[in-house]
């Protein structure tokens, strides 16, 4: 642990009301311990407080990024049975000298039976991502432990400039405000692209300030709790909402199928397989690039291994859920890729309900002055007939699927990426096109080259109607007071939730 530092995590990091939840902590020197559990949304509200804690030093074991920390519990947080849905973030304190060391945690109150709309958050992702204690997954990693601290910048980050991963200025193709605001606060060198202050939190805050009561789980609830949809009309996928399990997918699937609605205002969404494992269900496995070494690799559970849902091998594509996917999408506005491009989607069919009340006509731009394309995107492959785009369905998209919006965007190659990749290793590009069509030959890339954030709609036999946005970013135009993007969720949660 950083010296003079107090942190912790909370386990479980979900529960309905009644339960409880066990604050793990290590606090440098032994230092007594204050805290402060606070529901967060368009209000704070304070629920628990805590003076003088007793909270030994621990150290950080060698594969904590992998087994976890294995602290004991310093506090439990007993949540009462009337506290209302929601994320909670603990907050822990500490006195050195003059200056107060201070370090976040979170816990969820699952949505109680009854509740219509049901936002997951991306907790996968911020797992994937999490560098405490050493490697994640793309550092290295195989095995992600969600029982340890997670790193700074992925619960809580100040203002300033450069706070989004994505361009929001002046073409900056190395990224560099970015990369500065992360070194001056001190946060994880991947803290841009995952976390509850990214995407999920201004979501939710501007959800609850137009009166939007939202139920809240998170990705794990989804497979050892699906029950929390039961009583949903809308589930809601917000930001970048990349890690999902095959649990996870039959539960979302299944409640589409029986009529469910579904709205994904979130890019990535879906593209890599993971499975949850540990004694405490408490390790994500995600092999990934190291897809071969994956011990379900040619065997009969092949179709679990951790790879792109995409992939030849696994032959689910994410489009089959959502309509679209990053293999046919890419970056806008971050690398060397599409650094100037709008920040915005260029509309198709303007006579769609979702621009109901907006104003917006044929050709006109939708949210470019809050950049809500931006950082990951995702789209579907499409032609053209008549002046307008109709997707083709060969990568899985729905027949039924309306494309409303769209925008240019890249894969990184050898020559865009932020991280070149080393010498003999493929770049994306290529990595993308052998796992997706089995070969990374020149018509194979040329496929898959010139992408799309691809903003659409589709309903299908059930009656049920699915909305993507196609992007990591739609949030921050309801961060920005965008009137359009916000006019177009209104009518979303209004018509589907």
């Amino acid at each position: 642990m950083e010296r003079e530092a107090v942190t912790g995590y909370c386990w479980p990091q979900s529960v309905r009301g009644g339960g409880e939840v066990g604050l793990h902590m290590s606090s440098a020197g032994g230092r007594p311990v204050r805290i402060e559990v606070a529901r967060v949304g368009a209000h704070r509200e304070v629920v628990v407080t805590a003076d003088t804690i007793a909270v030994d030093e621990h150290e950080i074991p060698a594969d904590a990024s992998s087994n976890g920390c294995g602290w004991p519990v310093a506090f439990t947080v007993d949540v009462e049975p009337q506290w209302r849905s929601g994320y909670y973030e603990v907050v822990m304190e500490i006195d050195v000298g003059d200056k107060v060391r201070r370090d976040h945690a979170f816990f969820v109150v699952r949505p109680p039976s009854g509740t219509r709309v049901v936002v997951a958050l991306a907790t996968n992702t911020w797992h994937a991502y999490n560098d405490f204690g050493g490697q994640n997954l793309y550092t290295g990693g195989t095995h992600v432990a969600m029982q340890r601290p997670m790193s700074a910048g992925y619960l809580y980050k100040p203002p300033g400039k450069g706070r989004r991963v994505t361009g929001t200025g002046a073409p900056d193709p190395q990224n560099a405000a970015h990369v500065g605001y992360l070194q001056i606060n001190h946060l994880s060198g991947y803290a841009g692209s995952a976390g509850w202050p990214d995407w999920e939190l201004p979501f939710v805050e501007w959800a609850e300030r137009e009166g939007i009561e939202v139920g809240v789980c998170t990705n794990a609830d989804l497979e050892e709790h699906p029950e929390v949809l039961d009583d949903a009309r809308l589930y809601l996928s917000v930001g970048h909402d990349e890690y999902w399990t095959a649990g996870m997918r039959d539960t979302v699937e299944a409640f589409i199928a029986r009529g469910g609605n579904a709205a994904f205002f979130s890019g990535n969404t879906s593209l890599w397989q993971v499975r949850i494992d540990g004694d405490d269900h408490d390790v994500m496995v995600g092999y990934k690039a190291f897809m071969k070494h994956d011990p379900v690799r040619g065997t009969d559970r092949e179709a679990e291994v951790t790879t792109f849902w995409s992939d030849v091998i696994v032959a689910r594509p994410e489009n089959l859920m959502t309509g679209v996917s990053f293999t046919r999408g890419g970056y806008h506005r971050i690398g060397r890729n599409v650094t100037a491009g709008l920040g915005g989607y260029t509309v198709h069919r303007a006579d769609h309900w979702i621009f109901d009340g907006t104003g917006l006509g044929y050709g006109d731009v939708l949210g470019a002055g809050a950049t809500v394309v931006g950082y990951e995107c995702d789209g579907c492959a499409f032609t053209y007939r008549d002046g307008l785009p109709y997707p083709t369905g060969e990568d899985g998209t729905p027949s039924t699927f309306v494309i409303l919006g769209t925008c240019p965007t890249r894969h990184f190659t050898r020559e865009t990426a932020p991280r070149p990749p080393s010498p003999g290793e493929p770049s994306e590009l290529e990595y993308i096109a052998s796992r997706v069509f089995g070969t990374r030959d020149p018509e194979a890339m040329e496929r898959i080259r010139h992408g799309h954030a691809v903003l659409g709609a589709y309903t299908n036999a059930a009656g049920a109607t699915v909305v993507t946005s196609g992007s990591t970013d739609w949030a921050h135009g309801l961060a920005a007071r965008d009137p359009q993007i916000e006019q177009i969720t209104r009518n979303v949660l209004a018509r589907l939730g």
